[in-house]
């Protein structure tokens, strides 16, 4: 380690927020999604902290935070968007179309895999969309790989006139390990672009059918500059190894104690695209090639489409299982190699711990109150479309009180499709920070539905299930209700407390009993953030 550098411990996630800062970048933009929200937030203490003219802004959703850094970018700014992988769909139209209008400032996109479903609804790996939408994707091993990617990044996204993705994981976002930082450079500004901007950035067809073959053109090149990344070593050709990712990192670690694993041919995938005539010659010259990559087997279907399938050992063929991360465990499986015994002594059975709400929580009473009021009206078989958030575990004993949950902002959807082919009651229950997410464009269809549909909104005023951030709007759900055509007979507010119970469940039973669209706000604040005094930190004005 040089003078220049200096040594601290980081997250992935915190090692990503010091590789932008530290290369220039003015805004910091995204949306909470673990495993990414710790970028963000680390961002937002190291700005806070340089008071240099840097930003830091959460947005609605994640399209909101793309076009944000789009927008930064355009003005000549370097900048950074964070999100979980589930998120990236959101932001798609957003990231498709920059890769065709280029970009000015260096445009890096931070995007959280989670493989195993640690926290997620699926396991979506986001190298196929970079594929898909050409634009280049760098995917370290470690925290000091992050940093390092991500300094280099700017620089590359630049050159290419690209945004870069960079892909981590969810035990790469929260492994932490040591990285050697440089000094920081000041917030990089390169001034509103004056090289015809119509022709690049005006995505009418004529204008993006020629970026559009401007991008394809560009692909040699990018696959040039990609490679540079990536690392060939051919040992014993008997066995060849592709190693991405946190495969790297799994097999780095292992061939620490198995030694005769370092003799076998080696290819180290860090970038994308992969230069498929390299990727076909190592494929060729191996009689046999393990891939070991998190999550889909990306790299193995490129193998797989130029070799014979069968000396592929990888996902397909279930050397790895299909579905979940990698771990130790299962390259030593691969490898045919000795397995270490079990540390947990036979006969001892844990209970499973399923998480709960927390004690006190205001989604306790309203689940209670809406259950209560099913009950009395005569719905035998009560059914709520659920979302994401805290909430969502009112879908476990002892509430039983959601039977539904797809993703960000269905709930409030698939209750309006109920809704209009009969179903009655409907709820849809949703957050607010989510309804803000997700939802709005659901409420605008709710005002001319004729059916008795009811929409909820868990409204806590913070963005609880990710770290309790704040959302991008308080105390004006209602006033939407009533801008999208609602009256004010169709819109309640209750507070979930104990003490409601009897006067909110007699509510609600008018409410559901009703023939006609109704909008239910259950606000009170989320009893954890109101006990660290987050409030007065978030909303100081109020």
């Amino acid at each position: 380690m040089s003078k220049e550098t200096k040594q601290i411990m980081a997250m992935g996630d915190e090692a990503v927020a010091h590789g932008a800062i530290d290369a220039g970048v003015k805004g910091v933009f995204g949306y909470p999604g673990t495993p990414s929200t710790e970028v963000f937030e680390s961002a937002a203490i190291i700005i806070e902290g340089k008071n240099d003219g840097r930003i830091a802004r959460w947005g609605a959703n994640e399209k909101v935070g793309y076009e944000m850094a789009l927008g930064a970018s355009y003005a000549g700014n370097r900048s950074l968007v964070t999100m979980k992988h589930v998120g990236l769909n959101v932001a798609m139209d957003a990231f498709v179309n920059s890769g065709i209008t280029g970009v000015h400032g260096g445009l890096v996109i931070l995007v959280a895999d989670d493989p195993g479903m640690h926290s997620s609804q699926n396991e979506q790996d986001s190298r196929y969309l970079a594929d898909f939408s050409l634009i280049p994707c760098l995917e370290p091993s470690t925290p000091q790989e992050t940093y390092d990617f991500t300094r280099q990044a700017y620089d590359l996204s630049e050159k290419l006139d690209l945004p870069i993705l960079i892909r981590v994981v969810t035990r790469l976002a929260h492994a932490r390990g040591p990285i050697d930082k440089i000094p920081t450079i000041p917030p990089v500004e390169m001034g509103i672009p004056t090289d015809n901007p119509d022709k690049k950035w005006v995505l009418i067809p004529a204008n993006a059918r020629i970026q559009y073959q401007k991008l394809r053109d560009k692909m040699p090149t990018v696959v040039n500059e990609m490679s540079a990344y990536n690392k060939i070593e051919y040992k014993d050709k008997k066995i060849g190894i592709i190693a991405a990712g946190m495969g790297r990192a799994y097999l780095d670690q292992l061939c620490q104690t198995e030694k005769q694993l370092t003799e076998h041919s080696r290819f180290d995938v860090c970038a994308y695209p992969i230069d498929n005539k390299a990727l076909r010659k190592y494929a060729t010259e191996c009689d046999a090639v393990y891939v070991f990559e998190e999550n889909y087997p990306y790299i193995e279907d490129q193998l797989i489409a130029f070799t014979n399938e069968a000396k592929i050992h990888g996902r397909r063929d279930d050397t790895v299982p299909m579905s979940g991360e990698l771990d130790l465990l299962k390259l030593r499986k691969a490898f045919s190699l000795e397995l270490p015994e079990a540390k947990s002594k036979p006969g001892i059975n844990i209970p499973n711990r399923p998480p709960r709400l927390c004690k006190g929580c205001g989604h306790s009473d309203a689940f209670n109150n809406i259950q209560e009021a099913f009950k009395n009206i005569g719905v035998p078989d009560p059914r709520v479309f659920g979302d994401i958030g805290c909430y969502t575990l009112g879908t476990l004993p002892p509430y039983n009180s959601i039977q539904t949950t797809v993703e960000m902002g269905a709930s409030l959807g698939m209750a309006l499709g109920a809704g209009h082919v009969g179903m009655d009651p409907v709820v849809g229950l949703i957050g607010d920070s989510t309804f803000f997410h997700s939802g709005l464009t659901s409420l605008v269809s709710l005002a001319e539905c004729k059916g008795n549909v009811n929409f909820i909104v868990m409204d806590n005023r913070i963005t609880a299930m990710t770290g309790q951030q704040k959302t991008v709007a308080i105390n004006i759900i209602e006033d939407i209700g009533k801008a999208v055509g609602l009256k004010d007979d169709q819109i309640h507010v209750l507070k979930p407390l104990p003490k409601n119970n009897e006067e909110n469940v007699a509510q609600l039973e008018k409410i559901f009993s009703h023939k006609g669209p109704d909008l239910i706000i259950f606000r009170r604040e989320c009893i954890e953030a109101y006990r660290k005094g987050l409030y007065k930190k978030l909303y100081p004005s109020e």
